[in-house]
């Protein structure tokens, strides 16, 4: 595991900016101050869907193209493109490399923080460094509160960041549930939600197309989705309770409930009705379930991203009637792309395409070490960083950079191997303009045992990778879109390359509060109303 070291290195690449008062106040002084904020995470959306599939949007989506700010060009400039990083990216203002949450593996496991109820293990935000939106939010008034939803334990937890509030994930069976670290028991109005048996009528149910098989272009019959089962249209939920509370995850259902738990919070809660500003977070999570499942180019991902748009619009339109529409304001991002499989991005009929396997070379450099007797986990390959516990080799006298430049050696020869970089070389490329090096530089915390990165060709997977997937630092992976949409902003299109990083201070600058750190984003003023 990547565990923490004293490490000397350039930073200049990766230096917070300051935001300035005077600047938070100029856009602040606009209108009323916003008494709730809404942070929503589609799970893997990518851009180039809201423009392919705009002509079929009515509800949400097409709400905020028209009257909020899409950033077309906004990317996480982090190269490890999962759902942990990307939601503290996003609500923190802050890359990996200073929050702390570099992979979904190391993100919220916490077995001291043991589940209420349900299946999972443990979770809480204790690996996140610093600060996020909702903290500056209290510092400027303690009463301020937080509501955060979502299917994933990380999807609720990271948006906001170490906060012990209102935070609730799907325990798989059918329940909503919550970690010890924010709560002793479910209070009454999750209970109740709960005990309304979400999950029955979803039982035996089939999830057909939402539009006429006729305005879907993508054929329903690639078998390399679904790992070759169940790859056409309808899918039908298991009858049985316990194996449905599971495979719920990967219907759009799941989404809608996760909705309906948000607004339940509302209510319960009395979250936005002011003076005081509160946040609701919603991160929808199926998207990402059938992205995996199915693939980026498939028919159910079309009908998720439709559903999504609908969904979104009942969640604006509930807000909209509970509570002051001119005090709301909405930011919408996601934690990551996705590539595709990449036997649709490879012609040919060689089952290993598109596919690349460090896998040996790990284990024959780990039996080395241990025919040295440094135990094999001195060497770890997690998501492409590959660390190492120098300390370990010292004591047993065997030259660490020996054993980096050899293994750098050989996975360099790698068919499908795009490059393999030195951690302490990664400042130096970064600085003359190296995209990759770049987004790795923001990866990694300091401090980490991190010594190499290794990234593909774009487009290839690991080998034992089935399922599409994402994680690099290529640019379909690493897009995202980000809207944003309330009184304060200029509705448009806005073409200019932008990063998940500011959209935390832009925020911030809304509700005319500065952040209690040095965030890595900027203000995106040219998305806001002029005073």
């Amino acid at each position: 595991m990547l565990v923490s070291r004293p490490i000397l290195r350039a930073s200049a690449i990766a230096a917070s900016m300051l935001i300035t008062a005077p600047a938070v106040s100029r856009v602040a002084a606009q209108s009323a101050p916003p008494t709730l904020v809404v942070l929503i995470t589609v799970d893997q959306l990518r851009p180039d869907y809201l423009d392919t599939w705009s002509s079929q949007f009515t509800g949400g989506l097409a709400r905020l193209l028209r009257q909020g700010a899409f950033f077309r060009n906004a990317t996480h400039d982090h190269a490890t493109t999962e759902t942990a990083p990307g939601h503290a990216a996003l609500w923190s203002g802050r890359h990996p490399s200073h929050t702390g949450v570099v992979l979904n593996e190391i993100g919220v496991a916490d077995p001291q923080s043991p589940l209420l109820l349900g299946r999972g293990g443990g979770a809480s935000p204790y690996r996140f460094r610093g600060s996020a939106l909702f903290d500056w939010m209290r510092t400027r008034d303690q009463f301020s509160r937080a509501l955060s939803v979502s299917r994933k334990d990380r999807g609720a937890i990271l948006p906001l960041g170490r906060a012990k509030q209102s935070v609730y994930w799907y325990s798989l069976d059918g329940r909503f549930t919550t970690s010890r670290y924010y709560a002793d028991t479910l209070p009454a109005w999750v209970q109740q939600f709960n005990a309304r048996n979400f999950l029955k009528p979803y039982l035996g149910a089939e999830w057909n197309t939402l539009l006429a098989a006729s305005q879907y272009p993508e054929n329903d019959s690639v078998a390399i989705e679904s790992q070759g089962k169940d790859y056409a249209f309808p899918h039908k939920l298991d009858t049985e309770v316990r194996a449905a509370g599971v495979n719920f995850t990967e219907f759009p259902w799941m989404d809608e409930v996760t909705v309906d738990l948000a607004l339940a919070g509302v209510t319960a809660l009395d979250l936005g009705k002011g003076p005081t500003a509160d946040v609701l977070a919603v991160s929808l999570s199926t998207t990402d379930a059938i992205g995996h499942r199915y693939g980026p180019d498939s028919r159910e991902l079309h009908d998720q991203v439709l559903r999504v748009d609908r969904l979104l619009g009942r969640l604006i339109d509930s807000l909209y009637t509970l509570r002051d529409s001119t005090r709301i304001v909405f930011a919408l991002g996601s934690d990551h792309g996705v590539s595709p499989y990449p036997e649709v991005a490879f012609p040919g009929v060689d089952a290993t395409r598109g596919r690349v396997n460090p896998q040996p070379l790990i284990d024959a450099a780990r039996s080395a070490l241990a025919a040295r007797g440094v135990e094999g986990d001195a060497l770890l390959m997690q998501a492409g960083i590959v660390s190492l516990d120098r300390r370990r080799l010292a004591a047993k006298r065997v030259n660490a950079d020996s054993v980096v430049t050899s293994l750098r050696g050989q996975l360099l020869k790698l068919p499908g191997m795009l490059r393999v970089d030195r951690v302490s070389s990664l400042a130096a490329a970064a600085a003359t303009g190296d995209v990759i090096a770049r987004r790795w530089l923001h990866a990694i915390p300091s401090d980490f045992q991190a010594e190499l990165t290794v990234t593909f060709k774009p487009g290839f997977y690991w080998s034992m990778t089935r399922y599409a997937t994402h994680g690099t630092p290529h640019e379909l992976d690493a897009r995202i879109p980000i809207l944003l949409m309330g009184p304060m902003v200029k509705p448009g299109r806005y073409t200019k390359p932008v990063y998940s990083v500011d959209v935390a201070p832009t925020l911030a600058a809304m509700l005319g509060i500065l952040p209690t750190e040095k965030v890595d984003g900027r203000i995106l003023t040219e998305a806001l109303r002029r005073p």
